[in-house]
């Protein structure tokens, strides 16, 4: 299927690893021309020296908490490229792991929050007004199905994925009638060292098991009985990002194996 990609503008926060290198990586393969955003530039070099073989590419280093950084890296990319077509938002953490509600501090509460809901906050105006003035636009975020469905020990995260979904979702109505797309694309566990390293490593020193047996379980939570994988996430932001998704807007997509309909 042709996705009608190429020659388009794609802006993708986090691209240096895990997910952000994967999703960089569809893009860059479908011929988009991409703005490379984050805070630290030294660590999305690698991956943009890898796509620049095949593609255009500007690196912005920007703090997405910033709403100041957000319109400076909407401007260099205006000047380099003449407008954005598609955002993906894909930075964010995971907040505590593990912790209860009353556990969790005030500081790592607002850390987590600050960063999943008010970067894209802050992208979404700062780019949204370029789709507008063409009359067309894809802006995809990446969310996650502890959005979707209550977590216990995760309560920071949860709720910046569910803020988020709101997020989407009122944009999605605004932006709407200039024929711009605003989606939530929502990753279950996704294979990585985040996952590996700090979501199976909690769980085997809470239960007492080892790493590989923690990372069965959660397999054995999703319905099709495997963890998610980068590659699935980046394929469902490459068709949220396309016309082949032209009738979509506000929409969650969990890329989970099914975990969040069970």
């Amino acid at each position: 299927m042709d996705l009608m990609l190429r020659g388009r503008v794609a802006a993708i926060t986090g691209p240096a690893k895990g997910m952000g290198a994967a999703i960089t990586r569809a893009f860059a393969a479908e011929g988009c021309r991409l703005v490379l955003i984050g805070r630290d530039t030294a660590a999305i070099a690698p991956v943009a020296e890898e796509v620049a073989k095949v593609t255009e590419v500007l690196v912005v280093g920007t703090d997405i908490t910033s709403d100041a950084a957000c319109f400076a890296a909407a401007e260099a990319a205006k000047a380099r490229f003449g407008t954005v077509d598609i955002l993906v938002n894909v930075a964010g953490g995971s907040g505590p792991i593990g912790k209860t509600g009353l556990q969790t501090t005030q500081a790592e509460y607002d850390e987590i929050v600050e960063l999943n809901m008010r970067g894209c906050f802050n992208t979404i105006r700062a780019f949204a007004p370029l789709m507008v003035a063409q009359r067309w636009g894809k802006i995809v975020n990446v969310g996650g199905t502890f959005g979707m469905r209550g977590r216990a020990g995760r309560l920071a995260y949860s709720a910046s994925k569910w803020g988020l979904r709101g997020i989407t979702k009122s944009f999605a109505l605004e932006l709407g009638p200039h024929n711009i797309n605003v989606n939530n694309v929502a990753p279950g566990m996704v294979d990585g060292p985040r996952f590996r390293e700090k979501v199976c490593r909690e769980m085997a020193q809470r239960l007492g098991i080892t790493e590989e047996e923690a990372a069965r379980r959660h397999a054995a939570d999703y319905a099709l009985g495997r963890v998610t994988t980068d590659t699935d996430v980046a394929n469902a932001c490459l068709f949220m990002a396309s016309d082949v998704s032209r009738q979509l807007t506000g929409v969650d997509l969990p890329v989970d194996g099914g975990w969040a309909a069970l």
